[in-house]
């Protein structure tokens, strides 16, 4: 049977998701422990391939699994196995066919930033402590220039398809912008058809050097304007990203 899972864990220690021999990933794990639950080889498909120490609480697995799976067993040895550093929040039969990737229709990416001036030792595995201030307003009015259809050039790093063509980077965004029940706790969520590499925090880098007024809120569409990766600075480290949610229809 086909079956969707719904994946959180803790990045920070592994090199992204995909599986990649000779070092640890989210992907190779998961696959590790799903292959001796079910006892035959599992091959996973992902909704988003997180970077090197980014984080997800909502991402989505899909793969093939034996017609008499008890999920609910298999759930729980794998959290045995894994958790709390990988944890399979839910594990379902999905329709013969799903794919967690092409499948979906929107991703949603959440960082979160600690804006005071003293760090928290409970906080700094997935936020980044940032101890200037910050003008949410003006980020707020930046963040805006990034909805709907652009070309992300600025934003992402170039990527290459298998005969040599350069990708686009045109992506569609639903929405963007930060919140805040806490005023030290700054997130700014994100939801796009799909993003290109390091897109979020790219963005998050750019609009946090407006919040700290080394430039107008003004700056981000002349900056998406350039199309050009030299107009972006530091990205924001990978640490505070979350992939939060993935929308299917």
């Amino acid at each position: 049977m086909r079956v969707r899972a719904t994946v959180a864990y803790d990045g920070g220690s592994y090199h992204g998701f995909a599986v990649n021999m000779g070092v640890r990933t989210i992907g190779g794990d998961l696959t590790e422990a799903l292959t001796k639950c079910l006892r035959q080889s599992i091959e996973l498909t992902c909704a988003g391939r997180t970077d090197t120490g980014v984080h997800a609480w909502g991402q989505i697995v899909s793969f093939d699994a034996p017609e008499d799976a008890d999920l609910l067993r298999v759930r729980t040895a794998v959290n045995r196995m894994l958790g709390p550093t990988i944890v399979v929040r839910a594990l379902e039969a999905a329709p013969e066919g799903f794919d967690a990737r092409f499948d979906a229709t929107s991703r949603a990416y959440r960082y979160t930033i600690l804006n005071r001036d003293v760090p928290d030792p409970f906080l700094a595995a997935t936020a980044w402590h940032y101890p200037y201030p910050l003008d949410v307003d003006k980020m707020n009015a930046a963040a805006a220039a990034v909805v709907g259809e652009h070309d992300f050039a600025s934003f992402c790093r170039r990527q290459h398809a298998a005969d040599g063509t350069e990708k686009s980077r045109v992506r569609v965004v639903n929405r963007a912008g930060w919140h805040s029940d806490d005023p030290n706790l700054l997130c700014f969520e994100i939801e796009a058809s799909s993003f290109c590499h390091q897109m979020v925090r790219s963005i998050t880098g750019a609009l946090v050097e407006i919040g700290a007024g080394r430039r107008p809120p003004e700056a981000m569409a002349a900056i998406l304007a350039a199309r050009d990766r030299s107009a972006v600075g530091n990205l924001a480290p990978p640490h505070g990203l979350c992939l939060w949610s993935v929308s299917y229809s």
